[in-house]
Parts: C-alpha cells; sequence; structure tokens
C-alpha cells in the first residue's frame, strides 16, 4: 500500500514536468489509481490562457487514456519556488472531473512545505451536494 507520503513525494516529483512561463507556479500531482498505479501530471500553461491545463486534469487524463477508471488519493503540491511549497486546493473544474471518476470517499491530499504540514480531505468534503455520472443514470 502505498503511503501518503510516498505520494506526496511523487507529487513533489512531478512538479518538474509542470509547464509555467507565465505565472511560474508549477503544480504536481500524483494520482493513485485502485491497483496500486500512479500517474503523475504538472499543469501545462498556454499563451491563451484559457488553454491551460491544470496538474489534477493532467493526472487524470493520463490515466482515464490508458484505461484507469477506479482511483483512490490524489497528492497535490504546488507554489511560485518548487522548493517552498503551499496549500494548493484544486479548481472547481478539477473538483468537477474527480467527481465524474471517484468516489465521495476519494481522498484529496494537500502538502505545504513549512513544517511538513498535510491537510487531507474527501472529495465530498470539497465537492459538496455535487452533480455527476449517477444524476443522469435512472
Amino acid at each position: 500500500m502505498i503511503s501518503s507520503e510516498e505520494l506526496i513525494n511523487k507529487a513533489r516529483e512531478a512538479m518538474n514536468l509542470s509547464y509555467a512561463p507565465y505565472s511560474h507556479f508549477t503544480v504536481g500531482t500524483a494520482l493513485l489509481c485502485e491497483d496500486g498505479s500512479i500517474y503523475q501530471g504538472g499543469n501545462i500553461e498556454n499563451a491563451s490562457y484559457g488553454a491551460s491545463n491544470c496538474a489534477e486534469r493532467t493526472a487524470f487524463f493520463k490515466a482515464v487514456s490508458e484505461g484507469k477508471r477506479h482511483f483512490t488519493a490524489i497528492a497535490i503540491c504546488g507554489g511560485p519556488d518548487k522548493n517552498d511549497t503551499d496549500f494548493c486546493p484544486p479548481c472547481g473544474i478539477c473538483r468537477q472531473v474527480m467527481r465524474e471518476f471517484c468516489a465521495s470517499d476519494f481522498r484529496i491530499i494537500l502538502a505545504a512545505d513549512h513544517d511538513k504540514q498535510i491537510k487531507e480531505y474527501t472529495l465530498s468534503q470539497l465537492l459538496p451536494e455535487s452533480f455527476g455520472p449517477d444524476n443522469l443514470i435512472s
């Protein structure tokens, strides 16, 4: 079983995958699949800002495009300095993507470098009263 600390380390490592020439705010994620595999993602900016993609969605899209559909946790690290990260919660769009593929108890782990602090939430805590696939299936 992968520990939260191992997943956080993979997220920190994934910050190096980030392409952030405009904001200089790098984000790295490590998405844990139910089978134990891990997909990393970095945020990818674009000169046309709306075409940018968050690190969380990058990891999800990589995993889903390779046939993964069952996830248990994601660790997220981010900040303007790769050596001094702060808590970086997922944006609303990323939370909705998580809702598409994850159960309400999906774990979202945020890590900050100062004092090695960790905050952990479930998807239902960060996206209460959400709309998802089960709303469309009768």
